[in-house]
């Protein structure tokens, strides 16, 4: 064995174990990573220490990043928190979130030195469920990452993704679907998925479809290279009010239920990792750096229905205190009530037309004197 290579393959045996032994807790717990921005500093200086978060204090750090207020139930203990992970100047908010869940794993290091994920800061998150306050006032572009995206060939969608990272896709095989995919990982490393599996092509098109649905976020075009080629990203995109792209990955239900802790799974893992980290550097370089990331690692696989954060708009009072209902009233009330109303216009409108002409006539034929006590000089004791 090369001794340049054994400490690698001793951390990625580290790697594969913490996995395991958090997917056999199954305790409902997580990591979150807060990826900052490359331009700019929104969130605090990374810690060594790893300090535990709650969910709802994970939504709340949402909602203060899109600018909006926190909820009014948060705690002061809560409140402590996110101003260790947040920067206190309430004034410097990207006014855009990636949030994104990551169901099937839980608490692992990306081997990958040099993605986002090894500068972000991670904490420890009690998996549940959390909610952003939202009042009616509150102007937000909610961008959803989980719609199937319009893949015409994909035999050419994987030519394109294994390009995309430096790999290949062959398929020697007269029937789409039956090519091998390899993919070059860290420490020289290779990934390699047939596509004739069910659990290998789903996968994968998990990965494609969040790309895209990651791209479309952006209102963008569709230019015929897709997203993976960085020409097609606009040299600046409009002000938009805030803007959230959340979504949820659950690509590795497949993976599991047929390798169930092989080896292939942590490649894949890291695959995702590597991938997600591109499509980051990607929404950076469309928002020049006004967005931030909040990546979820949820070691007990959820189902496919429940999201981790979800949006709750409050409904605000009418300010118009004597509004009608509509079919309250039949109609002989609707005309008594039109009559009452057009003869009170009538009325008001004629009062003010007299009060307008006495107003004319009066200015019109005033004497023109001179005001005695105002014009003369005498002196008041």
């Amino acid at each position: 064995m090369d001794p340049k290579r054994s400490p690698s393959i001793s951390f990625t045996f580290l790697i594969i174990s913490s996995i395991l032994c958090f997917q056999s807790r199954g305790d409902g717990t997580g990591s979150v990573y807060f990826l900052d921005s490359s331009s700019h500093s929104y969130f605090q200086s990374r810690s060594s220490e790893s300090k535990s978060i709650s969910l709802p204090e994970v939504g709340a750090a949402v909602s203060i990043l899109l600018g909006f207020a926190p909820p009014s139930t948060l705690s002061s203990a809560s409140s402590e928190k996110l101003n260790e992970v947040l920067m206190p100047n309430p004034f410097n908010r990207p006014h855009a979130v990636f949030f994104l869940e990551i169901d099937g794993f839980g608490d692992m290091q990306p081997e990958v030195k040099s993605n986002v994920f090894s500068k972000a800061l991670k904490s420890k998150v009690a998996i549940g469920n959390a909610e952003i306050q939202l009042s009616g006032e509150d102007e937000l572009i909610q961008i959803s990452l989980n719609g199937p995206p319009l893949l015409e060939d994909m035999d050419i969608e994987f030519t394109r993704f294994a390009s995309w990272l430096g790999g290949s896709y062959v398929n020697t095989s007269p029937e789409p679907l039956h090519g091998e995919l390899t993919i070059p990982l860290a420490n020289g490393v290779q990934l390699k998925l047939h596509m004739s599996k069910n659990a290998d092509r789903e996968f994968i098109a998990s990965i494609i479809s969040l790309i895209h649905n990651s791209k479309d976020g952006v209102h963008l075009s569709h230019p015929s290279d897709g997203p993976y080629v960085a020409d097609c990203i606009p040299e600046s995109i409009p002000s938009t009010p805030a803007e959230l792209i959340k979504g949820k990955f659950d690509g590795f239900k497949a993976l599991q239920e047929h390798y169930g802790t092989d080896d292939i799974v942590q490649k894949c893992a890291e695959l995702l990792v590597t991938s997600v980290s591109k499509i980051y550097d990607y929404l950076q370089r469309v928002h020049e750096g006004q967005i931030v990331g909040v990546v979820v690692f949820n070691g007990s696989p959820a189902k496919e229905s429940d999201t981790m954060l979800t949006l709750n708009y409050t409904k605000q009072a009418s300010p118009r205190w004597l509004e009608e209902k509509q079919g309250s009233h039949d109609a002989a009330l609707i005309a008594e009530m039109l009559l009452v109303r057009r003869t009170l216009a009538w009325i008001t409108g004629i009062i003010l037309i007299i009060a307008t002409l006495m107003g004319v006539w009066f200015l019109m034929y005033m004497p023109l004197t001179r005001d005695t006590l105002l014009y003369s000089n005498v002196k008041l004791d």
